[in-house]
């Protein structure tokens, strides 16, 4: 049977982990749950961990109806956890790389600061095919099972694929009904959010962050997500540029 890693940068304890954790059981996977203790958004891939006497502290946890399936609570970011696990550190090591369900959009070149997308990139750097899915709301009212509806095709159309992917799916946070449909998307030229520094001072810097309009870029997932389309983007690992004309810069002393 094929095993999945859950994981995710909410946390632990987050509905959309459960959620998506659920799924891949559904589908007749076999299934891991290895998530940060605490949120850990924005952590990209990083490797950070929190360590006691050396140890990377780990801890047992449960999700009510996967009793089955191993939980652990692991106080480290979302690619130090994906990294731990294609060693063996929590068991066997998974043959596949789950991760969201994310508390938001995960859109455009922004995602690079994902630790969603981050930990599914990781997965796919040590040959692993990855998911990563996200729920674009900002409120207090979440639409999991719209992000299952949606994420529930493109897991099966991943666990069939021949060689290596990573997919990254957002979903607008409506009723399934009202979902236009799954489009593939190419990135925005932004995120969700765009920052601007607006004053410099002794000792500190201070930014705001405010909200971009995606009706510039309508055909990219933030434009398609925008307008109430869950979308499909493909990425790439970390990969060579072997397109950039380097002459007349000395590589040799």
């Amino acid at each position: 049977m094929t095993l999945a890693l859950v994981t995710n940068d909410d946390g632990v304890d987050s509905p959309g982990l459960h959620a998506l954790a659920h799924l891949a059981a559904d589908i007749g996977l076999d299934v891991m749950v290895a998530a940060p203790t605490r949120e850990s958004s924005g952590a990209s891939a990083s490797l950070g961990a929190v360590e006691a006497d050396g140890r990377i502290v780990v801890e047992p946890r449960e999700i009510e109806g996967l009793s089955d399936s191993r939980v652990l609570a692991v106080r480290a970011a979302p690619a130090f956890i994906v990294r731990a696990a294609l060693h063996g550190a929590f068991g066997p090591e998974p043959d596949l790389v789950l991760a969201g369900i994310n508390q938001g959009a995960n859109t455009g070149h922004a995602v690079l600061h994902s630790g969603t997308v981050g930990a599914a990139m990781t997965a796919t750097t040590y040959g692993r095919s990855s998911l990563a899915v996200s729920l674009a709301s900002t409120g207090d009212q979440w639409q999991w099972a719209t992000a299952v509806a949606v994420a529930r095709p493109v897991l099966e159309w991943l666990i069939a694929a021949d060689g290596l992917a990573v997919l990254n799916v957002n979903v607008p946070d409506v009723a399934p009904e009202t979902v236009r449909g799954l489009r593939q998307a190419g990135l925005a030229s932004f995120g969700a959010v765009q920052a601007k520094v607006t004053e410099v001072g002794h000792g500190y810097v201070h930014l705001e962050y405010s909200e971009v309009d995606p009706v510039s870029e309508p055909h990219s997932d933030a434009g398609l997500l925008a307008h109430g389309w869950a979308t499909l983007t493909p990425l790439k690992p970390l990969c060579e540029d072997h397109q950039l004309d380097l002459g007349g810069l000395p590589l040799a002393w």
